[in-house]
This record gives C-alpha cells, sequence and structure tokens, in this order.
C-alpha cells in the first residue's frame, strides 16, 4: 500500500519540485474577465499583472466542486493508494469544506488536512509528510503528525503595495493613500485559526523592511525546526530577493533555503514585489 501526497495548487510549489516528489495537485481555476484559466497550467503571474492594470479589477477564483475533487481524488486511488490532500486554510476558501466532503466518499483512505494555512505554508507540510513516507511511517502517524505541526508553521508575507488588498476589500481606500504617501508595508500573518491578521507596519524602502522582518521572525521565533524554510514572492526585484536570502543565511541556521514564486491565486491577493519566510517553529 503507497502513500500518495495532494494539495491545491495555492501550496505555490515550483513544477521541479512537484515533479521530484510525485505530488499530484489540483489546480484552481483563475478567473479573467469571460476567461478562466488553471492555476499553474495555463496563466503566470504575468498576466495577473496585466490584467489588474488594464482592468483596474482583481482576478477572480471559480470555486472548485465536489464533482472536480472526487474525479481527482478517483485517479490517485485508483491503484489502491491511499492518499493525503493537504488544503488551504478553510478560513480562506471553501475548498477545504468541498474538498473534505468528496473524500468521505473514501472509506478513510483520503485524509483531508485543513493546514489553517497558505502558500508554501502549506508546502512546509507536504515536504513534512513526504519525508515521513520515504522513512516508512504508517498512513495514521503522518496525519498525527502535520496535524500537530500545522499550529506552528509560520505562514507570514509583506506586500510592498496595499494598492491589491485595497481593491480586495482588506484595507480602506483612505488607508491605501496613507500607507503610499508615508511607503508603509503592513505584515500579514496567518493566526493559529488560519486567518490573515495584520502584524506591523513596516517603513521605508522594501530592501530595508524585508530585513527588518526577518529580523522580527527571528526575535520572535528563536527556536524552529532548521530543515528547511521557503522564501516565497509574488515576482519580487531580485535586489530584494537577494536580501531576503542574505538576512535569513545570516539569523537562521536552515539546512535548506527554497526560493519559490507565488502562483496566480496568491498574487492576485496581494500583488508584486510580496515576499514572505515561512517556516516551522518550535514552541
Amino acid at each position: 500500500m503507497s502513500i500518495k501526497i495532494a494539495a491545491d495548487s495555492m501550496c505555490d510549489l515550483s513544477k521541479e519540485i512537484i515533479k521530484e516528489k510525485n505530488f499530484s495537485i489540483l489546480p484552481v481555476n483563475v478567473v479573467l474577465g469571460l476567461n478562466t484559466y488553471q492555476d499553474g497550467v495555463n496563466i503566470v503571474p504575468q498576466d495577473i499583472f496585466d490584467y489588474v492594470k488594464n482592468t483596474g479589477e482583481l482576478p477572480k477564483t471559480a470555486a472548485l466542486n465536489e464533482d472536480d475533487c472526487t474525479k481527482f481524488f478517483d485517479k490517485l486511488v485508483a491503484d489502491g493508494s491511499k492518499v493525503i490532500y493537504f488544503s488551504i486554510s478553510s478560513k480562506m476558501s471553501a475548498l477545504c469544506e468541498v474538498s473534505a466532503i468528496a473524500a468521505k466518499k473514501y472509506n478513510g483512505n483520503v485524509y483531508v488536512v485543513d493546514t489553517k494555512a497558505l502558500s508554501t505554508g502549506e508546502a512546509l507540510l507536504m515536504l513534512k509528510a513526504d519525508e515521513m513516507i520515504k522513512a516508512g511511517e504508517s498512513f495514521e502517524k503522518i496525519i498525527e503528525t502535520v496535524e500537530n505541526l500545522k499550529k506552528t508553521v509560520n505562514t507570514s508575507f509583506v506586500p510592498d503595495s496595499v494598492e491589491y488588498l485595497c481593491k480586495g476589500g482588506r484595507c480602506t481606500k483612505a488607508s491605501a493613500f496613507v500607507a503610499r504617501a508615508l511607503k508603509i508595508h503592513p505584515g500579514i500573518a496567518m493566526n493559529e485559526e488560519g486567518q490573515l491578521i495584520p502584524t506591523k507596519k513596516y517603513m521605508g524602502d522594501m530592501e530595508r523592511c524585508i530585513a527588518t522582518y526577518i529580523k522580527d521572525l527571528k526575535d520572535k521565533y528563536p527556536n524552529y525546526d532548521k530543515t528547511r524554510c521557503f522564501i516565497t514572492h509574488s515576482c519580487a526585484e531580485p535586489s530584494m530577493v537577494e536580501v531576503a536570502m542574505k538576512k535569513t543565511k545570516e539569523l537562521f541556521d536552515f539546512n535548506e533555503i527554497i526560493e519559490t514564486t507565488a502562483g496566480c491565486v496568491v498574487t492576485g491577493h496581494c500583488g508584486k514585489n510580496t515576499l514572505g519566510l515561512l517556516f516551522i517553529y518550535e514552541k
């Protein structure tokens, strides 16, 4: 009996890692005007930036339904495998609930993890589960471990601009005006319930803000899983990524630092030049 790992496309893993690990990904639908695309399949972040610039509107997501999830799971269990499916936080999308309903059809052979995270916060748990599979751990043990670990995933980021947040109704036009005028960049993080909350207001150019943000994370989480971290960004300027990489190496001691570019769903909510350092911390 084999165990397979699957997730929605909002896990923001690169195609190279997905192929290397043999993960199965359920693409989320991204809607630009009258056209519908599949996240990670036939649309790239630049399409999002161009659409917002030309229309002044944010992209939308078209919800997947129970039948979509069932077809996806059917293929994975066809050879007798069991499946652990990692979902974006149920507080962020109905996809988690829909996939959990579909999973009930498989007599316990498909388990849905509400990661209470998004982007590579999901991916951190997927990679941990992959390590356990390779170590020969049982289906039940892996589920127990990731359910406990998901409470200690730092999912946070700092957007360059509040434009997309404002268009999405996550901040007022007045707040957006002040943020632009004073060069304020709001820190945003997922709480343990899987909801996005503001953390700290960073001020000045993004490179300095990113360096301060990473120092703040080290101060907040002095103890952490050193296996890996993700530096995940929405097509950030190379100089920003370089600062993030340098500061992370200076302050942390991760065995692996993985740089990833956010997919179209995450990009469509936060805009260009958003960057986050994501890792598992220890309480």
